[in-house]
Formats: C-alpha cells, structure tokens, sequence
C-alpha cells in the first residue's frame, strides 16, 4: 500500500528517472544559480537543493560523499562546498526562491524559476538606481 508517501511522480517517471532528473537540477541550479522549469518540478528540486546546501555547510569529507551520491559534477561540488555553502553559513533555511512565469507557451503548463537567495552578481534596484542617477548628473555638467 502507498500509505503516507508524498513524493512527487512528476508525469509518470520511474525512481531512477526522478532521481537522475533532481541530481542534474540541481547541478544546473547550483551552476547557474536561477533555473527556468515547471512549478511541480520546482517544488521538488526545492527540498533536494535545500539538503544539498546543508551538506554544503557543514563542509566534511562526509558531506561531500553524500552530495557526490546526487551530483556527479566535481567542479559544480566543488563550487557547491567553497562558494555557495560558505554564503549560506549563517542563514538556518530557506536559500532558494520560487518566482512564478506564467504558462507555457506550449501545453500551457505554469512554469517558474527557482533560484539561489543570495545569488552572486545580482544587484537589487534600489542599489542599482543611484548609480544611473550620479552617471547622468555628471554628463549635464
């Protein structure tokens, strides 16, 4: 009997599909920092991701065996373990965000992005608008 799973099928996959397609998630997730997919997947990469990071914290020999187990990219570990982890040392949960899209055009299906919550490279607008301001200021003098 299926008796208190809550896993996510996700369309019908098998177990080993399901797994192979969180563990490349969340490779590309912790490559990029922002991936563009559909909400049900979104939810799903959101706990895996969220685990992964805490391994990442913690920052061990064991961690890394164990976040090897998923991601099978060294240099997305390796990046995972000295940039991302390290950023995330005082933050007790929630390093990733969901930010609607709207529809495929496609099938229609909701789609979203998931992406780091202190992700690097990326000002706010508020720190953004001055800038532009004291750069027009200047070329009317």
């Amino acid at each position: 009997m299926r008796h208190g799973k809550k896993t996510a099928k996700l369309g019908g996959r098998g177990h080993s599909h399901r797994k192979a397609m969180m563990g490349n998630m969340a490779a590309s997730l912790f490559e990029h920092e922002i991936v563009n997919t559909t909400s049900a997947r979104a939810k799903a990469l959101r706990s895996t991701a969220e685990s992964l990071i805490t391994f990442a914290k913690r920052g061990d020999l064991h961690a890394r065996r164990q976040v090897l187990r998923v991601i099978a990219n060294k240099a997305v570990v390796a990046k995972l373990f000295d940039d991302i982890g390290p950023r995330f040392s005082d933050r007790p949960g929630g390093y990733t965000r969901i930010v609607k899209a709207g529809p495929r055009r496609g099938d229609g299906a909701e789609m979203c992005f998931i992406e780091l919550v202190d992700r690097s490279g990326v000002s706010s607008d508020s720190e953004a608008t001055p800038a532009v301001v004291e750069e027009s200021k200047e070329d009317d003098q």
